[in-house]
């Protein structure tokens, strides 16, 4: 038994050891890839970070320090795509949304974006307040607040104290419902792809998923369009003013 003990904890602190090496190393990587960027070598920049996020080691930091270099090199749906992806971890922030801003003002569609419902809107707003991981905190916070609440109240002799409590648990509640539906949404939003961004200079958008097809309008380089439905190598995608469509899955980079 003791024996067993000591090979598990053995093996414990190889593993921890392992996992510092590995960090460390990723660390070294990314200053110098910062390293390389700050002196414009963006190219080199671009595959010290291409290769950290193929390790499966992913940061809104990393995709908008990369989309940075794309930019700089000149290639704007890569840019595009990045900070898209970085946004997926950080929404909100300002640094991100500006250069994808200044990214998109670049690119040869201009399309208008379709009103949204005010309660749509204010709901998106809403989800802006706390990053993902901050939702889900709240969310812990005020499921023990409840407990808390809930204990004091069935302990509690006071009539008065009670009717306190109980309108103090009912605005929890409300809050602990809705940050559960934010964070499940932000997380789900997070695992999903159904946005790509568009990597052909020139692209057809078709009536149904057949080369032969009509030509409904036609898109560039850079746009953002959302994935409706997949059907074999081809993609129903909508863009921000309604229009829908086909086009090829070879054509697209989902975010």
């Amino acid at each position: 038994m003791k024996m067993k003990i000591k090979l598990s904890l053995l093996t414990l602190i190889m593993l921890m050891i392992s996992n510092f090496s590995s960090m460390a190393q990723q660390q070294a990587e990314i200053e110098k890839a910062n390293k390389a960027y700050m002196a414009g070598f963006y190219e080199n920049s671009i595959t010290i970070y291409e290769k950290i996020l193929a390790g499966e080691v992913a940061s809104p930091e990393l995709y908008y320090n990369l989309g940075n270099a794309y930019f700089k090199t000149n290639d704007l749906p890569s840019a595009i795509l990045n900070y898209e992806r970085a946004l997926k971890y950080k929404p909100g922030d300002e640094d991100i949304l500006y250069n994808l801003g200044v990214a998109n003002s670049k690119i040869v569609d201009k399309i208008d974006v379709l009103p949204e419902l005010f309660y749509v809107r204010w709901w998106k707003e809403l989800k802006l307040w706390l990053p993902p991981d901050g939702w889900a905190t709240a969310l812990i916070g005020l499921f023990s607040f409840l407990f808390v609440l809930a204990a004091t109240f069935f302990l509690s002799r006071s009539v008065t104290t009670r009717k306190v409590i109980f309108a103090t648990g009912l605005f929890v509640l409300l809050a602990f419902i809705i940050s559960g539906l934010i964070a499940w949404q932000t997380y789900t939003a997070s695992k999903q792809q159904n946005s790509a961004i568009v990597f052909t200079p020139t692209l057809p958008v078709k009536s149904s998923p057949d080369e032969s097809s009509i030509d409904l309008f036609v898109i560039h380089e850079g746009l953002k369009v959302k994935i409706l439905d997949k059907l074999g190598d081809w993609n129903e995608i909508r863009i921000s003013n309604g229009s829908k469509g086909w086009v090829k899955s070879e054509n697209l980079k989902t975010v």
